[in-house]
């Protein structure tokens, strides 16, 4: 299923989804860590718990938005990108990838993916794409690269020729096997041409003090949000076959950060980005 909006105008459709308000939800825990409106209770009592532990929480998160702006600005703005595809969208909060990317250049066109029904509640927010852009969302999943880069969404709405960005925010934590990553980065990286680039970002021991880092996640896990922390070097190993761009895989906080913003303690931040080019 796929929602579309050209110029403005999109339409949806509209069905029944159980939004099991009282099970904490990925994408409205998340949604709370930064400060959005689109929870309930079962989610900040999920949040205030993982805070309980790793207090760093809600600006890790927020760390973690302001590297997808700053990624997207760069990409757009520097390099010349005007497709996006963003997998693992979550509840709109902005600055959405969108936003950010038709700023810089207002016929841009993104796709957003999500494999979950909540999202697509959602889509309606998210579509708002600028007159001369497009910006469409599938519902489809991770775990079936096939069914993202093959649908008639991407192949419509792509152009092969020219690069386009794929976008891993804040989503393979969610995958525990490290060879199923790396081939699904494989598979949805093989068709895009050279000067395609791959922005991903994940769950570290690394940069926070690893042990919060390891109770956080298992207070998640119990709560049934399954998800899985790495180090440096098992994250920039999905990079391998691309070329890394300065500063490589960091601490989100330390790629290319805006000189204006405050700024914030590595102890703050348990998230690794990189960007990388297909050669």
């Amino acid at each position: 299923m796929a929602v579309d909006q050209h110029g403005g105008a999109g339409v949806a459709e509209d069905r029944q989804v159980d939004l099991k308000t009282n099970v904490p939800h990925s994408a409205r825990v998340y949604d709370y860590l930064l400060g959005g409106k689109d929870n309930f209770q079962a989610d900040r009592t999920a949040a205030e718990d993982v805070i309980k532990i790793a207090p760093y929480m809600p600006t890790s998160v927020r760390a973690n938005r302001d590297f997808m702006v700053r990624v997207t600005r760069y990409l757009a703005a520097e390099r010349g990108v005007d497709q996006f595809i963003d997998i693992g969208t979550g509840l709109p909060t902005s600055p959405n990838l969108h936003e950010v990317a038709q700023q810089a250049d207002p016929a841009a066109r993104i796709i957003y993916v999500d494999n979950d029904p909540l999202v697509l509640v959602h889509a309606r927010a998210l579509l708002t794409s600028s007159p001369e852009g497009r910006t469409r969302y599938i519902q489809a999943d991770l775990n079936d690269p096939d069914a993202i880069i093959d649908s008639p969404e991407v192949r419509d709405t792509f152009d092969f020729a020219r690069p386009v960005a794929l976008c891993l925010i804040a989503v393979v934590h969610f995958i525990p096997d490290e060879d199923d990553v790396r081939a699904i980065i494989e598979r949805l990286m093989k068709p895009l041409p050279a000067g395609s680039f791959l922005a991903l970002s994940t769950i570290t021991l690394d940069s926070a003090p690893g042990k919060l880092v390891s109770e956080a996640v298992a207070q998640y896990n119990r709560r049934g949000i399954m998800s899985k922390a790495r180090t440096r070097a098992q994250i920039e190993e999905f990079f391998d076959g691309f070329r890394l761009i300065e500063p490589g895989v960091v601490p989100v906080h330390h790629w290319r950060p805006d000189e204006q913003l405050f700024p914030v303690e590595d102890s703050m931040v348990s998230m690794y980005g990189g960007l990388a080019v297909k050669d």
